[in-house]
């Protein structure tokens, strides 16, 4: 997640760069919204404690 997540980070800013507002604003909300949900999914992980695998 975190890697698409600075893939639309970057995308934004290039967007930003090149005055394309609305494909910038929807890419960075883009990129904020997977770092937030990936860093939930990890405090999930770390919460639930788990670390073998069921097989």
């Amino acid at each position: 997640m975190l890697y698409y997540a600075t893939m639309f980070l970057f995308f934004g800013l290039v967007a930003g760069g090149l005055n394309w507002s609305g494909i910038a604003t929807v890419a960075t909300q883009g990129s904020w919204t997977l770092l937030l949900s990936g860093i939930v999914l990890l405090m999930v992980h770390w919460v639930a404690g788990r670390t073998d695998r069921v097989s």
